[in-house]
């Protein structure tokens, strides 16, 4: 698995962000809608930037998975190891390594 999620507080590639703009202004569609043409043009554009990554990472365009932050992301891998026991039969262990920062004062 490679991890692309980084932190919502790391600082975006000036040419992401460049690439980004139109869709930040003027080409705002909601890419799941329909019928309309922002939503056309913003469907366009998801799947040309996934076609991008599979081909940064040498894999094809349907294996990429676009999600809206870390927490999605693993809940899909668990759900995915879940359903992938249950149609193989096969015994799966899954490990989760949580970090707790706390202080108090």
């Amino acid at each position: 698995m490679i991890y692309l999620d980084n932190s919502a507080t790391t600082p975006v590639a000036q040419e992401v962000f460049e690439a980004m703009i139109p869709y930040l202004t003027t080409e705002y569609g909601n890419p799941s809608g329909k019928y309309y043409e922002l939503a056309i043009r913003a469907k366009e554009a998801v799947e040309q930037a996934r076609i991008n990554v599979a081909n940064l990472i040498n894999a094809k365009p349907e294996e990429i998975i676009f999600t809206s932050g870390a927490t999605e992301s693993t809940n899909m891998i668990i759900k995915g190891v879940s359903d992938y026991k249950k149609y193989y039969e096969k015994k799966v262990t899954i490990l989760l390594r949580l970090r707790l920062n706390i202080r108090l004062q």
